[in-house]
């Protein structure tokens, strides 16, 4: 009887019903970016420091702060409506090039939120990233000889923290 009831319980561990999330179905809602520009986008990726005690012979290891990696996102640049402007849009809040003013961060700090959709739209993950500001832009190369690939410009953001709302 035991025999039989392990058995039940292998069957049903490895059989569920489930929709799997996929990579395909998101949506990046940037500030001053129109939603259908991102391309791709990385999920948030937290990361502990590491507090090391020493002790005697030996090091204890301990959990510190946390600190919220950099993510990637890749937009598409068409003719109009601009993805470079929109970029730079945000970007002239962060400097102004033509004065050489730097913004404060109350105005290009930004939340912004990364949702998984499921199959017919519905929202069913959300991050929410908060004080979020570029980091890096690369507009990337232009090039006569590649005839088949879109314009795209790469954005590197830094945030203070997420929060994974469901």
């Amino acid at each position: 009887m035991g025999l039989i009831s392990n058995q039940d319980n292998n069957i049903s561990m490895f059989y569920k019903k489930y929709e799997p999330k996929t990579k395909n179905r998101f949506v990046f809602l940037l500030d001053s970016v129109p939603a259908y520009l991102v391309k791709k986008a990385d999920r948030p990726k937290p990361q502990f420091d590491e507090v090391v005690i020493d002790h005697i012979n030996m090091k204890r290891k301990y959990k510190g702060k946390i600190n919220w990696q950099d993510i990637t996102c890749e937009l598409y640049d068409p003719i109009n409506p601009s993805g470079a402007q929109a970029v730079m849009n945000w970007f002239r809040l962060h400097h102004e090039t033509l004065t050489g003013r730097d913004g404060y961060a109350d105005f290009y700090k930004k939340n912004i939120k990364f949702q998984s959709l499921g199959p017919v739209g519905d929202v069913v993950e959300e991050w929410e990233l908060f004080g979020t500001f570029i980091k890096d832009i690369n507009f990337q190369d232009a090039d006569w000889s590649n005839t088949n690939t879109a314009q795209q410009i790469t954005l590197t953001l830094a945030m203070d923290y997420c929060l994974l709302r469901y």
